[in-house]
């Protein structure tokens, strides 16, 4: 059976229901071992396969050892941002790197690690207790 917007749960969840059971079957478990497998007990799968309303993250699990975990990117696809979202985060989006203030204090990178050495500081004239 189809499911459709116009269903109600109760028949929503008995064709959820009997399409676990299904996938079940046709990887030759049974609901002892399909339960065990998934850390949930034997009564709430036979519970999910029945019908019978059950916490998601047992549906989750329950999925996950059948092999159907990626199919919920189907049942709930990730939205791409909207024109609008996109125009306004363009602005932000970094498309070169820019040299810093005190880039002067960094020498050329080293051509084998990739990675800036830090010069030696040059000497100054200030001591403690010149507040001058």
């Amino acid at each position: 059976m189809k499911i459709e917007q116009n269903m109600s749960d109760q028949p929503i969840l008995k064709t959820l229901g009997h399409r676990l059971a299904q996938t079940r079957l046709s990887e030759n478990m049974t609901q002892a071992q399909l339960a065990k497998f998934a850390g949930v007990s034997k009564r709430t799968l036979e519970r999910m396969e029945n019908g019978g309303s059950s916490q998601l993250v047992a549906l989750i699990r329950v999925c996950r050892v059948l092999g159907l975990i990626e199919r919920f990117n189907d049942l709930i696809p990730e939205l791409p941002p909207s024109p609008m979202a996109q125009l306004k985060l363009r602005g932000r989006q970094r498309k070169r790197a820019r040299p810093r203030p005190d880039s002067a204090r960094y020498s050329e990178p080293n051509r084998t690690a990739g990675q800036f050495l830090l010069e030696e500081p040059k000497p100054s004239n200030w001591t403690w207790g010149d507040d001058t």
